[in-house]
């Protein structure tokens, strides 16, 4: 699902092209901005004279430029000494927004080829490594943070654009359909551009931090946010996933957190080693003379910046008061056409560095022949201090933001307030640009058709009281019940605030069973939209008659998707089962969270597995009435929130988790004890410019002697597509234990081998390795061999028991392919030959990363 929200939320704005189209104005008007061919640098004081008419100009500090006139003119001319001048010829019909390259005098690049000898470069004895060891040490002296308190203001404002929406040259076939998109066009102030903004993003905040004991809170006053993700049923998680995305970069750690990759820092501790660095002329930086230190990656393919680092000359502090950096364009990363982060910093009474500015741009290409996306992320900070603040109780607060329960309510007088830099027309009148679009039909509804896709579900009114779904388990086949169709939705907070209902009904064209879900929960505190919104504190009621696929645990989509129907084997590990569950759940702001459940239960045989026990009785159904606890600490989780899931944003935070169940014999009709405890951690572990790696490492005991079906039935992954924490090689019930340790390693190694192949590097392919292992054991008392009291495991599943040795699989894959696709070869390490199970197989996965 998180790869469709954010194709959704990438091909949306497409379709203001694809429907789109704009006339000019009768009068000629011209705007943009004048760059060095070579540097790209913008060029101050060109002469600009529209020829046919009288009007000219020049450009501003900073290369831009706007020209107006009356009359019809018939080109463009461009002149500054040092340059060669330019003429541009013009349509009949002028309204263009254009960025414009002059060539240096003397440079005639089409037709000289410069091959420059080898680079012999040496960090030893190299004037701008010792001068970035002396950055380096300085590091702590200025750094903010050693003092026991720090606040700021923080103003970020984050816009999403169609790049270079220019339809009187670009896109001139669209027709003269919808005039008003003429109206909404802005020019970047970075790269001189014509935008379209889609998506605008503001918040307004105070954050404090405190050095011991350690804590940093932001406490957002407003919020403000507009643009067409607003068909997703979660607007706080895609804020929450585009500032993730999108986050400011601290460069004096040793890895920048960029686009949920890990790039290396030009002051990282490897830096020396990861970078090449020089030493450059001095230049003035408002008013300071500085010395510039370039640096660049010895291969650009790899996870590293181009840039300079400004320090004023004399400096013995060295202190940074300006950094450049860039991506290289042969970098091995998804969607990246270019991108450039300029920090600025000023520095206090007392030496620390203050960073008054962070300005991001990112111009991405989703799928080739559409239209680029542009994207900023200004960030500008204010109001420093290092007193120990008024609210300092702020401290104590669970969650790290804190967002005032008046932050999306305020006015325009309160932004105009509070922005630091002004709005352009575009970025202040996107709701006005979407409102517009919708009237159109085409565009209307292909958004709702990317809605249903976002959301799994489908709305039934406007405001929806019900929506109907999910869409993906409408229609899906297992062996069991061969066709299975489903309907079922749930109702919203347009109906109750607090009182929430959801379920399904489903049957089954192979064993004509019609299978139900019904659900009814209380939530104490008021919801948005669903009921599974953070933080969820409610008392639920579930009442359920389905198939359980035995030794089938899919972690991240439901049983029955559709896209799970093709298996490598027939699924007739299931039985069937009646359960009445009542929970009660409760999340708190930093993460952890608490579930309580009574579940009483009613397993029924299917034709495959059937309860017979050691003594030859057979039963067609047997109860049990359990007690689970479950507790859960993530500090720091992030994640995207959907209408009946959740999907991590990144897997940084470490998650642990602790389940224990218990059934005492008898109570309710209990035919088995039950007393079970599971613990389960995971994390992301980043290797700087070496990709990460995802672990996960979980065990379990069951304390009480229980029937197979009440044990540690590892996951058997039966389809084609990678599944989490599942074995691929695996078959349901092959093994079962009473005791078990499993470990679950995925090694994304971004291309650290394929960069360095001239083909491979091209595809922006990359490497991945994952390993699971599986160690267990069944004791006597779990035994039905030695213990006659509990149901035999049927013959024609095939258990062993497992050994010494743990059961093992080992995948080696390519990933990126066309950006989106993974394909592994998988080996079973060992247990090989046994019955039903491959040795071996080829497994294929889909996702969305930079």
């Amino acid at each position: 699902m998180k790869f469709i929200r954010f194709t959704v939320v990438s091909l949306l704005p497409v379709l203001l092209m694809a429907v789109a189209q704009t006339t000019g104005a009768q009068t000629t008007f011209l705007a943009g901005t004048v760059t060095d061919s070579i540097t790209h640098e913008p060029i101050p004081y060109v002469a600009l004279f529209l020829t046919g008419t009288n009007s000219g100009g020049l450009t501003d500090d900073n290369g831009r430029f706007q020209l107006r006139s009356s009359s019809r003119a018939d080109s463009l001319k461009l002149s500054v000494m040092g340059y060669r001048t330019k003429s541009i010829p013009l349509k009949t019909t002028v309204n263009r927004r254009m960025n414009v390259q002059l060539a240096p005098v003397g440079v005639a690049l089409s037709e000289v080829v410069v091959k420059p000898k080898k680079e012999k470069y040496s960090k030893k004895n190299n004037p701008a490594v010792i001068f970035l060891n002396r950055i380096r040490a300085a590091m702590g002296k200025n750094d903010p943070k050693r003092n026991d308190f720090y606040n700021y203001e923080k103003y970020e404002r984050l816009t999403m654009a169609l790049n270079d929406f220019d339809p009187e040259t670009n896109y001139a076939w669209m027709g003269k359909k919808f005039k008003f998109l003429k109206d909404h066009v802005d020019i970047s102030e970075i790269s001189g551009k014509p935008i379209l903004n889609f998506i605008v993003k503001e918040k307004v905040s105070d954050v404090n931090y405190r050095k011991s004991p350690h804590s940093q809170k932001e406490h957002v006053n407003g919020m403000r946010q507009e643009g067409i993700d607003d068909i997703l049923s979660n607007q706080e998680s895609s804020r929450q996933f585009l500032e993730d995305v999108f986050r400011e970069i601290d460069i004096y750690g040793n890895d920048v957190n960029l686009l949920q990759k890990r790039f290396v820092s030009p002051l990282s501790r490897i830096a020396t080693d990861f970078y090449k660095f020089y030493l450059n002329d001095t230049v003035v930086v408002e008013s300071d003379s500085c010395v510039v230190l370039s640096f660049v990656p010895h291969t650009s393919e790899t996870w590293g910046f181009i840039g300079k680092i400004y320090v004023p000359k004399n400096d013995s502090t060295m202190f940074i008061k300006k950094i450049e950096m860039h991506l290289p364009h042969t970098i091995n990363v998804n969607f990246m056409d270019a991108m450039s982060v300029t920090q600025t910093y000023e520095k206090s009474a007392d030496g620390s560095r203050l960073k008054t500015r962070d300005d991001m741009t990112v111009e991405l290409s989703v799928l080739p022949g559409l239209p680029q996306l542009y994207v900023r992320r200004n960030t500008i900070y204010s109001g420093f201090n290092f007193d120990e603040p008024e609210n300092a109780e702020v401290f104590n607060l669970a969650q790290r933001e804190i967002i005032s329960d008046d932050a999306s309510e305020h006015d325009n007088k309160f932004w105009e307030e509070k922005r630091p830099v002004p709005m352009e027309q575009g970025e202040s009148s996107v709701g006005e640009l979407l409102s517009s679009m919708r009237e159109v039909p085409v565009y209307y509804w292909t958004e709702r058709v990317l809605k249903l896709m976002a959301n799994g579900y489908v709305a039934t009114g406007n405001p929806s009281k019900f929506d109907y779904g999910p869409i993906m388990s409408t229609i899906s086949y297992n062996t069991a019940e061969g066709l299975r169709l489903r309907v079922g939705g749930m109702t919203t907070a347009n109906l109750s605030k607090r009182w929430f209902t959801r379920g399904y009904l489903s049957y089954g064209f192979r064993d004509h069973r019609w299978k139900y879900e019904g659900e009814v929960e209380y939530s104490f505190n008021d919801k948005k939209y669903h009921s599974r919104e953070f933080p969820v504190h409610s008392i639920r009621a579930t009442s359920s008659y389905d198939i359980d696929q035995l030794g089938q645990n899919y972690l991240t989509t439901y049983g029955d998707n559709v896209f799970l129907s093709v298996k490598r084997l027939p699924d007739t590990r299931v039985t069937y089962k009646r359960s009445q569950v009542l929970e009660y759940n409760m999340e708190l702001y930093n993460n952890f969270s608490l579930g309580l459940m009574s579940r009483f239960e009613r397993q029924e045989e299917s034709q495959w597995i059937q309860f017979i026990d050691g003594h030859g009785n057979n039963f067609p159904h047997y109860n049990e009435l359990t007690f689970t606890l479950k507790l859960r600490y993530a500090p720091g989780e992030k994640f995207i929130q959907g209408k009946s899931d959740r999907r991590s944003i990144n897997r940084d935070a470490p998650v642990f988790e602790l389940i224990h169940t218990y059934a005492p014999k008898g109570l309710g009709g209990t035919m088995f004890p039950i007393n079970r405890t599971e613990l389960r951690f995971s994390k992301r572990f980043w290797l700087s410019a070496f990709g990460h790696v995802d672990a996960i490492v979980k065990g379990g005991h069951a304390w009480e002697a229980s029937p197979y079906m009440n044990l540690f039935l590892p996951s058997a992954n039966l389809s084609y597509l990678i599944q989490a924490e599942s074995f691929a090689l695996m078959n349901p019930l092959e093994f079962v234990n009473d005791s078990y340790a499993m470990v679950d390693f995925t090694y994304w190694m971004d291309g650290m081998i394929f960069n360095r192949i001239p083909l491979l590097k091209k595809l922006r392919l990359r490497e991945v390795m994952s390993f699971k292992a599986l160690w267990g054991h069944l004791s006597p008392k779990n035994n039905p061999d030695f213990n006659k009291d509990l149901f035999v495991i049927p013959s024609e599943v095939h258990t062993t028991l497992m050994s010494n040795v743990p059961y093992m699989e080992a995948s080696v894959g390519v990933d990126n392919i066309f950006s989106i696709f993974r394909l592994d070869a998988v080996w079973r390490l060992s247990y090989r030959n046994a019955f039903d199970a491959p040795n071996w197989g080829i497994r294929a996965g889909f996702h969305v990363t930079f």
